[in-house]
């Protein structure tokens, strides 16, 4: 599959895609509107709302045909009946916007509960603070459904839907669902925790099938796609490959691409010269005292407590500093409510108490504590005050306070101390990077930051701020919507191969029609489905029904071409009088006929090659040899998911090294790594039987990287049928052995 789809992602890198929103429109998903409702008396007010997603996407929504959905901020109680009407018609005809209205229980129970007591502590690894409570899950459903039933309202065909943020992470399956072919994105702003962390969710398969109901996946760095792609493994068991997950119907994709902010913004913006004064006055930043900023919500993820105390060691561990460096705390409101919340607000307020009484003197208070909202000028104020930023969260998605900074820097001076576990810190390796949990680290960078010369400073800076600037928040937009183009192009590359009922009408035309027929059919994933142990493998009585109907017919001659050995098929299929094939291509017998090799083949190097497999079924449990006559398999089909794979990889580089001058081949098929004699193969068996006479219809049906020699074989007039979504030669796919089975069905009733 991998093969098929990188090629086709080559084709259309080279076209000059670009999502031309002006032909279509875009519907924007997040828990909350760009604008922020409030009713007093009989009127409505609108304000900007505040948050790193709305502001972020803000000018990108306004530049094109775009229409938001989301929460207003008003509960539904609030508003009824005609004043309804008129919010939701001044909303849309003034914001492009469309309301999801919430009650005062789905606020508290969903965003309150479920998003912000189960979701944000675990994706942030503060899996102890995680509350698993099956009320707040109904409720998150049931939230997810409300917005599926306004969106599904209000889409139109043609539409892009792009869905953000982990309070709407059901939301693509329910769309997809109810609107199949749409084109849906997805984007999480938080972190995508490792699966030791995840596998805690009690409802983790629900929300990796809610998140595969997307086309494209976005996550800020690799990373967190890394975190997702082990989960879907692990959890549902759909293989990836280059971040492109192959699902029964479908192909989905998973990418990374890191959040820019709207740098010219940030750029040219000019400080408020007033409040800045009245804020050097105040915090007495004068006579070369440095300034440190550090800016957050106040959220127990961001760290603060360990940068204060971080502080505390920096001013112990250097006293020269003292009087001379102001640490500047900002605290933005948040989650009030929140019992962690709470307790983090007194602690910070205790820990900043501590550290100006300990450290303080007449004159000079070493943390300046600012317990409110920021606006707009404030904060590019704050930029352009500060010579150091401390940016050190404990865990972070991208962290936009840091790329604000930087692009503030006129001057291109200033230092940023940034945290390892910040998803920024892949764009800003340039800073000073730092553990946030080692207090001595961050104080040294500190001491490290206050005594940076200004070529340097600079140096460093440039660096980022160009990068910056060439990925800005536009450009991070256009590029996941361009990603998202190719991802559906992909998927109708690979429906344009479907063996339609349209097709299959032609095909049983041309079947009726003719004398002599000649059907390949492989066994394992073809004709039953792949089964964790060898004796769930065994034909049932349909596939008896369906052979027996294809071979009454004379005109019919009937080969099974498989991998399993000799005996097995024997066991199976001998009563039958249908042709076989053996060991991929090695053996070979006519209906009715006695086993023979298609040609001499030898088996000593078997003595070399069993003692590497069996080394890798010590290192790899649950994984097992299977030996052939003339092959030997290795399966981990049963083995550990991640484990598994891994091996896979390390024994096929071995076994290169080993056959590298030996007549033999190493062909990897569904969790299963085979040697065998290289001269030998489906294909050439195939041609055994067409050879033989003058057929006028020929056909092949086969799953695996093996029947791709059997695919080749057959004529450019005959059929040949890929089961599953893969890298095939075939001509046409069905997706499952179910769908052959129907299909078989259907051409013997003919």
């Amino acid at each position: 599959m991998a093969l098929f789809v990188d090629a086709i992602l080559r084709k259309f890198n080279r076209m000059e895609l670009d999502f031309n929103m002006t032909m279509q429109r875009l519907l924007l998903v997040s828990n909350r509107l760009p604008v922020t409702v409030e009713k007093r008396k009989d009127t409505f007010n609108f304000k900007k709302s505040v948050g790193g997603l709305a502001t972020g996407l803000r000018s990108f929504y306004q530049s094109y045909n775009s229409t938001w959905i989301g929460w207003c901020g008003l509960p539904a109680n609030a508003v009824s009946g005609q004043d309804k009407k008129n919010l939701e018609r001044e909303l849309l005809e003034r914001f492009d916007s469309v309301s999801v209205f919430l009650s005062k229980k789905d606020i508290r129970l969903f965003y309150s509960g479920f998003c912000n007591k189960t979701i944000w502590p675990l994706f942030h690894y503060f899996s102890d603070y995680a509350v698993y409570d099956n009320d707040l899950w109904e409720s998150y459903k049931h939230v997810n459904r409300l917005f599926a039933q306004v969106l599904i309202k209000t889409a139109k065909p043609g539409d892009t839907i792009w869905i953000h943020d982990y309070q709407l992470m059901l939301l693509p399956e329910m769309i997809r669902e109810k609107l199949p072919d749409t084109r849906i994105g997805f984007f999480l702003h938080i972190p995508f925790p490792s699966y030791e962390i995840f596998r805690l969710l009690p409802w983790r398969k629900e929300i990796i099938r809610g998140l595969l109901g997307a086309d494209l996946i976005g996550f800020h760095i690799y990373d967190y796609v890394r975190h997702f792609m082990s989960s879907v493994r692990r959890i549902l068991g759909y293989e990836h490959t280059f971040g492109q997950i192959t699902l029964e119907n479908r192909v989905v994709k998973a990418d990374a691409f890191p959040m820019g902010i709207h740098f010219d913004q940030f750029a040219h913006a000019e400080p408020d010269p007033i409040w800045t004064l009245d804020i050097k006055q105040n915090c007495r930043i004068e006579g070369g005292c440095k300034v440190i900023l550090s800016v957050d919500r106040l959220d127990y993820t961001k760290g603060i407590s360990k940068r204060l105390e971080a502080f505390d060691c920096f001013l112990e561990r250097y006293p020269e500093h003292k009087k001379k460096v102001t640490l500047m705390l900002v605290a933005v409101p948040s989650r009030t409510t929140v019992d962690q919340y709470k307790q983090l607000k007194q602690q910070v307020d205790e820990l900043v108490g501590r550290i100006n009484g300990k450290h303080g003197t007449i004159g000079w208070m070493p943390v300046w504590y600012l317990y409110q909202f920021m606006d707009f000028k404030r904060l590019v104020s704050l930029y352009s005050i500060a010579d150091v930023a401390l940016v050190t969260p404990l865990r972070d998605g991208m962290n936009l306070i840091a790329k604000e900074y930087l692009a503030s820097k006129k001057d291109d001076r200033g230092v940023l101390i940034l945290s390892e576990m910040a998803g920024a810190v892949s764009e800003l390796s340039e800073s000073i990077v730092v553990n946030p949990n080692n207090k001595h680290d961050v104080a040294d960078a500190i001491q490290e930051a206050l005594v940076m010369s200004g070529d340097e400073q600079i140096e460093r800076n440039r660096i980022m701020k160009t990068r910056l600037k060439r990925y800005s928040v536009e450009t991070w937009a256009r590029d996941f919507m361009n990603k998202l183009n190719q991802t559906k192009n992909i998927q109708k590359e690979i429906g344009s191969k479907k063996l339609t009922l349209q097709i299959q009408k032609r095909l049983f035309k041309k079947y009726v029609k003719a004398e002599k027929r000649l059907i390949f059919l492989d066994y394992d994933g073809t004709l039953v489905p792949f089964a964790s142990k060898p004796e769930q493998a065994k034909p049932d009585e349909e596939i008896f029904e369906l052979l027996e109907m294809m071979i009454c017919d004379p005109v019919n001659e009937v080969v099974i071409v498989s991998g399993r050995g000799r005996e097995t098929l024997d066991s199976w299929f001998g009563q039958l009088k249908i042709g076989m094939s053996a060991e991929h291509g090695v053996w070979i017998k006519e209906s009715q006929g006695i086993w023979r090799m298609i040609e001499p083949i030898q088996d000593e190097w078997k003595t070399e090659i069993k003692p590497i497999f069996e080394f890798f079924v010590d290192r790899t449990p649950a994984s097992f040899i299977e030996e052939k006559s003339f092959s030997l398999a290795w399966h981990y089909r049963k083995a550990d998911t991640e484990l598994g794979p891994m091996r896979a990889i390390e024994l096929k580089e071995t076994l290169l090294d080993l056959t590298a001058n030996l007549n033999l081949v190493i062909l990897e098929g569904n969790k299963v790594i085979e040697v065998k004699h290289g001269g030998v193969n489906k294909g050439r068996a195939a041609h055994f039987w067409i050879a033989d006479r003058m057929w006028d219809f020929i056909m092949a049906i086969g799953d695996d990287w093996t029947d791709e020699d059997l695919f080749e074989a057959i004529p450019e007039n005959g059929y040949s049928i890929k089961v599953g979504l893969g890298v095939t030669k075939a001509k046409y796919y069905l997706l499952n052995y179910i769908e052959v089975r129907e299909f078989l069905k259907s051409l013997g009733n003919q």
